[in-house]
């Protein structure tokens, strides 16, 4: 599609004021005088093109499209989704290792620019790690590898397993790059997934979604100023107002190319009683009207196509989501934005502020109503051994303590594992399911009648992964 449509090309891929109507010419001495957005030196940079593709000649003229404006071109192996299955892409040519080879190594030979793949993990980690060395020998300059199955997704979600992460990279030649995915919550979450995995970048799609602050910097105590909120038990994280704010100011300037509306410190808490009356959006007119008495608009918002603009209500219904939970209000405001409504956003901003603000102050009044006291040991002890060892880790519940925050800060949005959506009733397996669960279960034990069967002799041996050969009996010296 993206080769063979402009008006596909200019909605997915914006370098250029003009757009992309034929191939560029690639040339790195000069620059096109309508530079935009996507690729742009001065905002854009560095910057890699993700593709969904299965015929290799057409993936090598779509990259060429983009190769003037970005560094890297990527190749996704790793979307599980639907629309996946039935267009023959992301992990459903993961059986197909001949097709992924030509589709890698096609961009490798006749582009300018370095290649990379993602991929998940197979049904085991020696099958993965060959199919790893496929996507690499095949050109791919960066491995990500996606720590879940093809099948898990929805409520199979469930934990990506770092340990085959680790496995491939001690496996795998020293100085393949390999980026690690999956488990990414919350900032903690990227130095603990380098220490396990030993990759040696990190990428996050739905956590970036939920927390778009995910790989900011944490400001130290005392230092918060007024984006950064910290609790009494020192837990915290960014504001979604201020959070709110920057999406916006961002689209008003490199999108809108507007500059953005004069804004008020946001509040807090310590600041000085002030006679003047806080400002805000008039709460009733986001409320439903009976028709009779509502207005009518002098006129009706232009329609928009910007991709930058379309997406917004997505965006921020996964920003807000903890909040718009708690305030149906806001929430139903959010549902009424149409695209390129700014007026509307900006309403929608005014009023996050507003139960920002109530927040603020309810929290400084009742503390112990957000902070659940009588629950704050088990919280702590469960955080704990979320950063202990991963592997351990079989509840969501303990995720949530450990991610949990008052809901006018940015938070990750985290599912109930499989085996808690079972119990639940809420996921019901198949047969195909049923009977790896089972095969799965009687491997465990089988290993565990093993174990039990050695000595402890025979065990050490069993766990180096080293050959054993009987010796001659002639060649032993007894001394």
């Amino acid at each position: 599609m993206f080769t063979e449509t402009v008006k596909f090309r200019d909605h997915h891929f914006q370098p250029t004021r003009t757009g992309l109507s034929s191939v560029p010419q690639v040339d790195a001495n000069s620059a096109p005088a309508d530079l935009f957005l996507d690729g742009n030196p001065a905002v854009d940079r560095p910057l890699t093109v993700q593709f969904c593709a299965n015929k290799p000649e057409e993936l090598l003229e779509a990259a060429r499209y983009v190769q003037p404006y970005c560094d890297l071109v990527d190749l996704n192996l790793g979307c599980p989704q639907g629309i996946a299955r039935k267009g023959n892409y992301g992990a459903f040519l993961q059986e197909d290792w001949d097709r992924v080879y030509k589709l890698i190594n096609i961009l490798h030979i006749n582009l300018d620019i370095p290649v990379s793949a993602k991929i998940r993990i197979l049904e085991t980690r020696e099958k993965t790690l060959e199919y790893a060395k496929t996507v690499i020998s095949a050109g791919a300059s960066i491995l990500t590898v996606h720590g879940r199955r093809r099948d898990q997704k929805g409520h199979k979600t469930g934990l990506a397993d770092w340990s085959i992460l680790r496995y491939l990279r001690e496996n795998l030649p020293p100085d393949t790059v390999i980026f690690a995915n999956g488990n990414i919550l919350r900032h903690e979450d990227i130095a603990r997934c380098l220490e396990k995995t030993g990759a040696d970048g990190v990428m996050s799609a739905e956590g970036n979604l939920y927390d778009p602050t995910i790989f900011g910097k944490l400001p130290k105590v005392g230092l918060e100023g007024r984006e950064y909120w910290r609790g009494r038990d020192g837990k915290g994280g960014y504001r979604m107002d201020a959070i709110f704010r920057r999406y916006m100011d961002i689209l008003y300037k490199y999108v809108l190319e507007a500059p953005p509306p004069s804004r008020k410190p946001l509040f807090l808490p310590s600041d000085p009683p002030s006679t003047e009356k806080p400002t805000f959006a008039n709460h009733a007119e986001t409320i439903e009207q009976p028709p009779a008495k509502r207005q009518k608009r002098d006129s009706k918002p232009e329609k928009t196509t910007s991709p930058n603009l379309v997406s917004m209500q997505a965006h921020l219904f996964h920003l807000l989501r903890s909040l718009v939970s708690q305030h149906t209000d806001v929430r139903d405001a959010l549902a009424r934005c149409r695209a390129g409504d700014m007026p509307a956003f900006e309403n929608v901003l005014s009023l996050v502020e507003r139960v920002t603000r109530e927040g603020l102050i309810d929290y400084e009044a009742h503390p112990e109503k957000y902070e659940e006291a009588h629950e704050e040991a088990t919280s702590n002890a469960a955080a704990k051994d979320l950063e202990d060892d991963q592997t351990d880790y079989e509840s969501s519940v303990a995720m949530v303590r450990a991610c949990k925050r008052p809901w006018w800060v940015c938070q990750p949005y985290v599912r109930p594992l499989p085996k808690e959506a079972l119990e639940k009733g809420s996921l019901t397996l198949s047969k195909k399911d049923r009977k790896r669960m089972e095969a799965e279960a009687l491997e465990i034990e089988r290993k565990a009648e093993e174990v039990r069967g050695m000595s402890n002799r025979e065990e050490l041996d069993s766990k180096d992964g080293l050959e054993r050969s009987e010796i001659a009996q002639q060649a032993m010296v007894c001394g």
